[in-house]
């Protein structure tokens, strides 16, 4: 068994530090982890990330320095290697790659402290890493942070901080097309990623997987297998032997939760197969929402859908029969249901706009037709 080491993670450069032990075997990290944390690990382990499913059931990831090595690798073998800004926290999967990556790269990250912004992150970029010798430049940035560095476009210094990066992975969430293409014009040379915790983060560029990794689809659900999957869930056998199988022949997948389908050899995502949106990089449930909306006055028989958004990658969006007995204005009534959301599940829950409709469209057996209604919601946000 491996010793657990509990970090906070607020200090990327200790965090950086303790990263380069546990790769080695020294102590196992505990990030984000929940509760009562044990004392020992198997052995093998350098990471346990906490997260949470689309419950919001907490989950320790198990992350090998061998998953986490084959991750930094496979990325180094598709973009190249090169100096890294660490703009996301240290305690995810994506801000921990990045430091992963500079570690085998031998380079130092550069950090950016404080707040997101687009001065900060030009400053930044124009100062600390086009210097020395090193060319290629790449960051992690979630689609949010984009939309915010496109809307600053023509302040000084975003749009040339932007040009600096050869690659700039973007991941945690969907990325609209319009943003992507708002970037191309920009300059900015994006790369959508595709994974989660369990696959060591992004493991599928720009819809091809990397090179040691397979992707397959059975039932309509998207299998991930390669070097970097997680060891499984610390002290969950059952959800361990649920999301991780293996094939006849041997071959260890992960099954994603997402639907989507492979064509000629480009993975194509099709949505959450269990009714879950990613806003802003954060897991929300719409069931939960729904039924936490569904408590609010004037809202009993409300349905929320996602729909794409421009800055957060997904939203939920309530929608509701009107007539029904409301004492507030819209505006009013939605705040309502947004303070309640907030309240009960966190503000990066909180659906984005309440649509007013004369009937919900429902199936022959009288439950709601949520993809006409998702169709809906969609061509009004």
């Amino acid at each position: 068994m491996t010793s657990l080491v509990a970090t906070s993670a607020e200090d990327p450069v200790v965090l950086a530090d303790q990263l380069r032990h546990a790769l080695d075997g020294g102590p196992a990290l505990g990030l984000g982890m929940l509760g009562e944390q044990p004392d020992a690990v198997p052995d093998g382990t350098a990471v346990v990330i906490g997260t949470s499913g689309s419950t919001g059931i907490p989950k320790r990831v198990a992350l090998s320095g061998e998953a986490l090595r084959a991750g930094a690798e496979a990325t180094a073998a598709r973009i190249g290697e090169g100096r890294w800004l660490l703009a996301l926290p240290g305690g995810y999967v994506a801000g921990l790659q990045v430091l992963v990556r500079s570690i085998l790269a031998g380079t130092e990250p550069v950090v950016l402290s404080g707040t997101f912004s687009p001065t900060a992150f030009a400053d930044t970029t124009l100062t600390n890493l086009r210097t020395g010798s090193v060319d290629a430049l790449y960051t992690s940035l979630v689609p949010a942070q984009v939309a915010s560095l496109l809307d600053a476009i023509d302040e000084p210094g975003v749009r040339a901080a932007l040009r600096v990066y050869r690659a700039i992975l973007v991941g945690g969430q969907a990325l609209p097309q319009a943003l992507r293409e708002r970037a191309a014009d920009a300059g900015a040379h994006l790369v959508r990623t595709y994974g989660s915790t369990e696959t060591s983060g992004g493991c599928v560029y720009d819809g091809i997987p990397l090179d040691t990794v397979n992707v397959d689809v059975i039932d309509g659900e998207l299998r991930i297998a390669g070097p970097m999957l997680a060891d499984g869930y610390l002290d969950d056998p059952v959800l361990t032997s649920r999301a991780f199988v293996r094939d006849d022949r041997g071959i260890r997948w992960y099954r994603t939760g997402d639907l989507g389908i492979v064509e000629d050899g480009v993975v194509r995502v099709r949505g959450r197969a269990d009714n879950v949106i990613v806003s802003g990089g954060i897991n929300v449930s719409l069931d939960r929402v729904e039924a936490i909306v569904r408590r609010v006055p004037g809202l009993t028989s409300a349905v929320v859908v996602g729909v794409e958004d421009e800055r957060w990658g997904e939203a939920s969006v309530i929608v509701a029969v009107r007539g029904e007995a409301l004492r507030r204005s819209e505006a009013e009534q939605l705040e309502h249901a947004r303070d309640v959301v907030a309240s009960e599940i966190g503000k990066h829950a909180r659906p984005s706009r309440l649509v007013l409709v004369d009937e919900l469209a429902t199936l022959p057996s009288g439950k709601p037709d949520r993809d006409a209604i998702g169709r809906l919601a969609a061509q009004l946000h």
